[in-house]
């Protein structure tokens, strides 16, 4: 075997290790309980401070706001459409 056939076998081993390697980590980033895990940190990261670990105030009020008047929404219209 030949320096440059040994070095073409050594980089082509590289190579399949690096994708191999790739290939791992698509398939974890891609996991239905990893993509869960980041969906839960993030929605808690709008409602709870990081650094701190206390709830958002603001943030709580403008999504309990929110609902409140899609709430409100449905019972109007839903009380126009019976008369």
């Amino acid at each position: 075997m030949t320096k440059e056939t040994a070095a073409l076998e050594a980089e082509m081993e590289a190579t399949r290790d690096r994708l191999a390697a790739t290939i791992d980590q698509l398939v974890h980033r891609t996991s239905p309980k990893t993509i869960a895990r980041r969906e839960v940190a993030s929605v808690k990261g709008y409602f709870v401070d990081a650094r701190t670990g206390q709830p958002r105030t603001t943030n709580i009020v403008k999504v309990a706001g929110g609902m409140l008047g899609v709430i409100v929404l449905f019972a109007v219209v839903r009380a126009a459409t019976r008369d």
